[in-house]
């Protein structure tokens, strides 16, 4: 379960240095940054993304693409990536995490090292550092479909949670197997009772741990709604058959009565061709506070400037229940505002205590960040530093 932090102070871990060789448009890169606001600017495809992208492998899943292994190496290359990211704030000074591909002769190999020394996975780093971030493909996030929303629930939900990925792939993998014993035929009930035990189990913690975060986050949006504020609050929920049954029960009852459910309705589900109730039909209802009208109602520029409000109090609730303050990676985000809201932007990113990595086409958008963030021009995979000037 997830627990809030203790009494200790905030932790605020800043990557001092990235390193990157053979990763998407890099093939060596070695940055150092020294504020607590990096702003990438540069043309469409020349390596913005990427970078962020490479950041964003230290939390656990596959990063803020998505992406597959095979699709991070360079082209090119040799098949293989390597980042690593040099850390300051930590209690026992700089510390280094590293992740990267090594080709091998029956594929290839994930390494996952702290201070160079292996560790088992990705989980590993949430120990030292949390990630959240915002990208332009979120912008259709409450007019598109509830998957959407269901991943990046998850996404939220495994920012203060490093196990909860391992359970919604677990979940993932019991529904499959039970499809496939009511697609075959092989329904006999003492294998079918074996499947739905485990997706009770699983679809239950998964529930239960989208329940508590989002409880909490309301409850963070609530104790600090500001109604003149450029980001409005939103007003969050969750909506689904499991979800209803997992609030207010204990979990035994609700893994019995969700075992129930999925007993009673094999044969529609053999129809359907898929498991109907569960975590895996759940959705995110958002509203916009202010207006009180639902998100997807709302204009455009009103569901970015809602989504906007709604990571940064992700990022205060990662801070409050990890006890880090979170690394934040906004791609393509100063440029969907007008210079007030901008400003604005700046202004509460400051505030959360983290270190924050932007990206712009338009250097022109970071103007206001001269003198409290180091900007840097991106072209053709290199990476430099620009001046007031150059970015003017």
């Amino acid at each position: 379960m997830i627990h809030l932090a203790g009494d200790s102070s905030l932790r605020a871990p800043m990557i001092r240095r990235v390193s990157l060789m053979d990763f998407r448009s890099y093939g060596a890169l070695d940055l150092r940054v020294s504020s607590p606001i990096a702003a990438l600017s540069g043309e469409n495809g020349a390596g913005k993304t990427n970078l962020l992208e490479a950041i964003s492998l230290f939390t656990p899943g596959r990063g803020l693409r998505r992406a597959e292994n095979a699709d991070l190496a360079r082209e090119g290359g040799g098949g293989g990536y390597a980042i690593s990211l040099e850390l300051t704030g930590e209690a026992g000074g700089p510390l280094q995490l590293g992740t990267g591909v090594e080709a091998a002769p029956d594929g290839v190999q994930k390494k996952f090292r702290i201070d160079r020394e292996p560790v088992a996975s990705s989980r590993a780093f949430a120990d030292h550092v949390r990630i959240v971030w915002l990208t332009p493909a979120m912008d259709g996030l409450f007019t598109g479909p509830a998957g959407e929303r269901r991943r990046f629930l998850d996404r939220l939900v495994l920012a203060v949670d490093s196990e909860h990925g391992a359970r919604v792939g677990a979940l993932e993998r019991a529904l499959r197997n039970r499809n496939r014993l009511l697609e075959e035929r092989r329904g006999e009930r003492i294998w079918l009772d074996a499947a739905e035990r485990e997706i009770a189990e699983l679809g239950v913690a998964v529930a239960a741990a989208r329940r508590e975060t989002v409880e909490r986050l309301a409850a963070l949006i609530a104790a600090g709604r500001d109604e003149d504020s450029p980001f409005p609050w939103a007003d969050i929920a969750l909506e689904g058959e499991i979800d209803a049954l997992v609030a207010g029960r204990p979990a035994l009852e609700a893994e019995d009565n969700f075992r129930a459910l999925l007993r009673d309705n094999r044969a529609r589900d053999a129809a359907a061709g898929r498991t109907l109730i569960g975590p895996q039909a759940s959705d995110l209802v958002v509203r916009h506070g202010p207006k009180q009208c639902e998100a997807r109602r709302a204009s455009t520029g009103e569901q970015k400037a809602l989504l906007v409000g709604l990571a940064l109090a992700h990022a205060k609730l990662v801070a409050a229940m990890s006890g880090i303050a979170p690394l934040v990676l906004l791609d393509e985000i100063a440029a969907h505002f007008d210079p007030r809201r901008r400003r604005a932007l700046f202004d509460a990113l400051g505030l959360l205590g983290g270190q924050i990595w932007l990206t712009g086409a338009d250097a022109a958008l970071f103007d206001d960040l001269h003198g409290r963030a180091d900007i840097f021009g991106v072209a053709c995979g290199v990476v430099s530093p620009l001046s007031r000037a150059e970015a003017s």
